[in-house]
């Protein structure tokens, strides 16, 4: 019998991810399981049986498990797995930063070993009968631990590009290991280049950095339905003691620039008339007055760990408070519990938030007082902010969108909901034989006019 034809299915929703560690829906989970393949599978009956392993054995008191898999089996990209692949796709689930909702099940593997390319050892931190039986979750399935291939597209509608037959994307999570392959020729471009490796590439005549203002940033947020950030004297107290200069050169080794909001300098709606002076300390300990507290106030700060520029700027801000004698202790959290328990939820936090397409879209969600970020960020209310964001949205000539920008960056510092203190560069770095590449303010990674000598 020839199999053939296209089957067309109907499903009630749509997909969010198709990154199966990440997967939470039943939607999501149709395309994991006809994408990828597990270690083992559960069949009709409910009995795990044998997928990418073609056996496995476990030690008499259940905590070493040792799965073999099946040789010449082979990745779209044309490379056979083996045992890296698995123990990178276990690491990844395990990895709080990737956000898997199986993590928890894979908590309990203590160690994982590659005997050879086609045996993997787990050592468990206590007995577990049903190790095999997890590996046929739907998040468990086996990824390519390394890259990602794209092939051109020679029917493009643009003609002429892209240039490149193909591109290959390595997963590098350690700066230093990014640093080495480029330096190599390992790999030609580190896309999103991490602010401390930018000197070590400034020394290499073989590798240029290309950099590019965005309207990224990262904010300390002052959450308006806690006491005493409910106050808009507090926010702009701790407004005023912040140093957005050297907050550039202490949180981005500056690699970016001071600026009111999020709209970035040079930008046409830009108010350059607006000064971010040096800290007005006595102005501020004045509002703090008349707000109450005379003696200042203690308070804890949250920064999420593992985003080393947030983890900065709570390390500054710390210090830029203690002459209004506002006691800062800073705690740091898990960037899944940081999700989850902090974000929207604490009175004080340093968070961040990428470029958005449009002035309107890196604006309104944050500062209407409907707006989606906003409820969910600092509950902020200001009527005259209502009103002027709501006129820029509908406005018809670009003069009239202009001059209600301008009035929001003053709206934004006399009356703060949190302090935008700069915007953050896009930087990449890529070997001299890299033509035609330019960074993008979106965070893009355009290629289509890009060769390679």
């Amino acid at each position: 019998v020839t199999a053939a034809g296209t089957l067309k299915v109907a499903v009630p929703s749509n997909l969010n991810t198709l990154d199966p560690a990440k997967t939470k829906i039943g939607e999501e989970y149709i395309v994991n399981f006809l994408v990828f393949s597990g270690l083992t599978e559960i069949d009709r009956d409910g009995r795990t049986k044998p997928d990418l392993a073609e056996r496995w054995t476990a030690s008499d008191d259940l905590k070493t498990w040792t799965f073999y898999l099946r040789k010449g089996v082979k990745f779209h990209h044309g490379r056979e797995l083996d045992a890296q692949d698995v123990i990178a796709t276990v690491a990844r689930i395990q990895d709080k930063a990737t956000g898997s909702v199986t993590r928890v099940n894979f908590e309990l593997i203590d160690k994982m070993e590659a005997l050879d390319n086609y045996t993997v050892r787990f050592t468990l931190k206590a007995p577990y009968a049903g190790l095999a039986d997890l590996f046929s979750d739907r998040q468990a399935r086996i990824v390519p631990r390394d890259r990602v291939e794209l092939e051109k597209n020679t029917a493009y509608f643009v003609p002429g590009v892209p240039q490149l037959d193909a591109v290959v994307l390595r997963i590098m999570p350690e700066s230093a290991a990014q640093a080495a392959a480029i330096e190599n020729g390992e790999v030609d471009l580190v896309w999103n280049l991490p602010l401390e490796a930018i000197e070590q590439f400034k020394k290499n005549p073989n590798i240029a950095i290309d950099s590019v203002p965005t309207s990224t940033w990262d904010g300390i947020i002052m959450n308006g339905a806690h006491k005493p950030f409910d106050d808009p004297r507090v926010r702009r107290a701790i407004s005023l003691a912040i140093d957005k200069k050297a907050m550039v050169e202490l949180a981005l080794f500056g690699y970016g620039t001071p600026t009111h909001t999020m709209i970035p300098p040079g930008h046409p709606f830009y108010d350059n008339d607006l000064k971010d002076g040096p800290p007005d300390i006595a102005t501020a300990k004045k509002l703090l007055a008349e707000a109450g507290l005379p003696n200042g106030f203690d308070v804890t700060m949250y920064t999420p760990v593992g985003r080393p520029t947030r983890e900065r700027i709570g390390l500054a801000v710390r210090e830029m408070l203690k002459p209004i004698n506002v006691r800062v202790d800073i705690q740091r959290v898990p960037w899944d519990k940081f999700i989850n328990e902090v974000e929207g939820k604490q009175a004080f936090y340093v968070d961040g938030f990428y470029s958005r397409p449009t002035i309107d879209a890196s604006i309104y969600p944050w500062y209407h007082s409907g707006g989606s970020w906003n409820t969910t960020l600092w509950n902020y209310k200001n009527a005259d902010m209502d009103k002027t964001l709501d006129a820029a949205r509908a406005a018809r000539t670009e003069s009239e969108q202009k001059a209600n920008y301008i009035k929001f960056q003053v709206l934004a510092l006399q009356d703060p909901p949190g302090v935008i203190p700069y915007v953050i560069n896009h930087m990449n770095a890529y070997r001299k034989n890299v033509k035609g590449f330019q960074s993008s303010p979106m965070m893009w990674l355009d290629l289509r006019r890009v060769t390679v000598q």
